[in-house]
């Protein structure tokens, strides 16, 4: 891929957000499918905060550049990878909608479901959209 450039960049984050939202899907399926399941806690998918921090890292500036005398001393400014930041599923334990101690609620894990489509669907036609004026480049 074009991995150095912008557009290299742009698309694989596109490509990580695009592999988060099918997950964070799944998530959502597993949590509607077993609402009326006794004990049973909902789950989450965090990665665009994890994400949005990593990007702002890589772009923030030290006040002061710090100086290491030895390998091992921890530098002040360690920027995150955007490329290391993995999908982390989050258990819901601490809250209870239910009487069965079951904390789905069907409303809002419907709301969560169409809004990760909708945004998969955004992300889908950014990318569309990207190879487009590539392929119009290229003629």
């Amino acid at each position: 891929m074009i991995e150095g450039t912008s557009l290299g960049r742009q698309l694989d984050i596109l490509h990580r957000s695009m592999d988060a939202s099918l997950l964070r899907q799944n998530v959502i399926a597993n949590n509607i499918a077993n609402a009326n399941t006794p004990n049973f806690k909902r789950s989450d998918l965090n990665f665009e905060s994890r994400l949005a921090y990593a990007l702002e890292s890589s772009a923030r500036k030290p006040r002061f550049q710090e100086r290491t005398t030895h390998d091992r001393h921890i530098p002040f400014h360690k920027p995150l990878d955007y490329r290391d930041v993995r999908p982390r599923r989050v258990l819901d334990f601490a809250t209870t909608a239910k009487n069965n101690g079951n904390n789905v609620d069907i409303d809002v894990e419907s709301m969560d479901l169409l809004n990760s489509q909708l945004a998969y669907q955004m992300m889908t036609r950014s990318v569309a959209d990207s190879f487009a004026r590539i392929n119009l480049i290229l003629r």
